[in-house]
């Protein structure tokens, strides 16, 4: 797994070292690494580095010291560096003492300079950038390595409430924090830098691709189609029928067991997915592993009686989109169930569900609801953050919105619920799904090019399984 430590994790860790090591020793190793990062980065987009051009911004904490430290090495190896100073009494001393006897300048201006690095501020900040920071940045033209994270971004919970820095790089110092796996769009690509910290188990993590593909539930010498798991959906409407097409498209490509339907759109199911088995009514539907409810099936009384009556067995159950909005307005309807139970909103819905917006604190929202509802909670977005009872906590980082699309959410209700009827926890099996299902909307945005396009609910679906044959293929190259 990916960890990501908490701030104050970090410091616990960075203070034996600090207590032993000879002074500066961290941060040196941080700006050596930090400085071959950019000096990569310039040769990568300019050609060269010697006679390229470097802007520091500086605030008054380590990773200004940072930023100053790696401008003397990389002054050494012939880029000019300028240092912008916002707060120049507290600028780093060792650091501007080293960067101006290696040649390197104080400005009050940034320029023109081939990249810039965001040293204005360190995991002890907090909050938007000040006036005067939020100037400066709005002046840079180049591209922006972020020292540790972009400056103005919450470095726990990824918020961004004001001016912030937007980076192309974040070189991340002895871990990689909460951030870096919430603010990807902040971020850009990430480079982690070992300085030797010694790190406790993290608080957040996300699976690797190759953990992912090595979990996908395939048919083994025995298997039938039963016992690969069977799961019911209960979706759509006459309003609606797509709803239930998507959901159960989703769950028939995901996995290879069966399929059960109940609901009113079987005609429009069937002739898209003749595989799946479908039902008038609950009562009829046959025996399942697992149940998915709740995708355009409305909020009247009718809608109603169907959660309430999936959410009485003794099995893995997911509610989703109208299913969530019964939820809302009766949450007894989950408290209490024995059987796992998944829930998975998005901003929106989470909001109809607490009352809260989860947009300042992701993850301890998600956890909050699970934990007090006793339930797991997969929080949809760029980064999808899933939480059980337990306060475990997951996270899938799409790297882009190309799932952003109507019907997108139904598909992954549909994949997520055939995993949880193979035997999955729901845990686990939601962010398997929300793994596989984000590559399959980078795979249709892409379609085998370098130049993406929007997408479709049905593009992303056509290529679920593409997406785990990819996921597969990682464990087999050890990815």
């Amino acid at each position: 797994m990916r960890e990501f430590h908490t701030v104050d994790q970090v410091r616990a860790a960075e203070a034996p070292l600090l207590a032993t090591l000879p002074e500066g020793t961290l941060m040196r190793r941080a700006a050596h690494g930090l400085a071959g990062v950019v000096a990569a980065e310039l040769r990568s987009r300019t050609g060269g580095v010697a006679g390229r051009s470097v802007a520091l911004l500086v605030g008054s904490g380590d990773n200004g010291g940072d930023a100053l430290w790696a401008g003397a090495l990389l002054r050494r190896r012939g880029v000019a560096v300028t240092a912008v100073l916002l707060d120049p009494p507290r600028a780093h001393v060792a650091g501007l003492a080293a960067l101006r006897a290696a040649g390197g300048r104080v400005a009050a201006e940034v320029g023109e300079p081939d990249l810039v690095l965001d040293g204005i501020v360190g995991i002890s900040g907090r909050g938007p950038l000040r006036p005067a920071a939020a100037a400066l940045v709005a002046s840079v033209d180049a591209p922006i390595v972020a020292v540790d994270l972009p400056s103005g971004v919450d470095p726990d919970t990824g918020a961004v409430t004001g001016p912030a820095v937007t980076a192309a790089v974040t070189v991340a110092f002895g871990a990689l924090k909460p951030v870096h796996a919430l603010a990807g769009s902040s971020c850009g690509r990430i480079e982690l830098i070992d300085i030797g910290l010694d790190l406790p188990a993290a608080d957040l993590a996300a699976l690797t691709p190759a953990e992912v593909g090595e979990r996908w539930p395939l048919p083994g010498a025995v298997d039938d189609k039963y016992s690969q798991g069977v799961v019911g959906v209960v979706a759509g409407s006459s309003g609606y029928p797509g709803a239930a097409v998507l959901s159960c498209g989703g769950a028939v490509a995901a996995t290879s067991g069966m399929v059960r339907y109940v609901g009113s759109v079987a005609s429009e199911v069937l002739a898209r997915w003749p595989e799946v088995v479908a039902a008038d009514d609950f009562a009829s539907a046959g025996r399942v592993q697992a149940w998915v409810v709740g995708p355009g099936i409305g909020t009247d009384r009718g809608a109603h009686a169907l959660v309430r009556d999936v959410l009485e067995t003794d099995l893995p159950v997911l509610v989703d989109a109208d299913g969530l909005t019964v939820l809302a307005s009766d949450p007894a309807l989950v408290r209490g169930r024995t059987a796992p139970t998944l829930l998975t909103p998005h901003a929106g819905e989470f909001e109809r569900l607490t009352g809260v917006d989860p947009a300042d604190d992701r993850v301890g929202r998600t956890r909050d609801l699970a934990a007090q509802w006793g339930v797991t909670v997969l929080l949809k977005g760029r980064a999808t953050v899933i939480a059980g009872p337990d306060g475990r906590a997951l996270v899938n980082d799409a790297a882009g919105s190309a799932a952003a699309t109507a019907g997108s959410g139904d598909v992954l209700s549909g994949v997520v619920g055939a995993l949880l009827s193979t035997g999955l926890g729901a845990t686990t099996a939601a962010v398997m799904g929300a793994r596989a299902h984000s590559l399959a909307a980078a795979l249709a945005a892409g379609d085998g090019t370098e130049v993406v396009a929007p997408i479709s609910a049905g593009a992303l679906l056509s290529q679920v399984r593409a997406s785990i044959r990819v996921l597969r293929a990682q464990t087999v190259l050890g990815m």
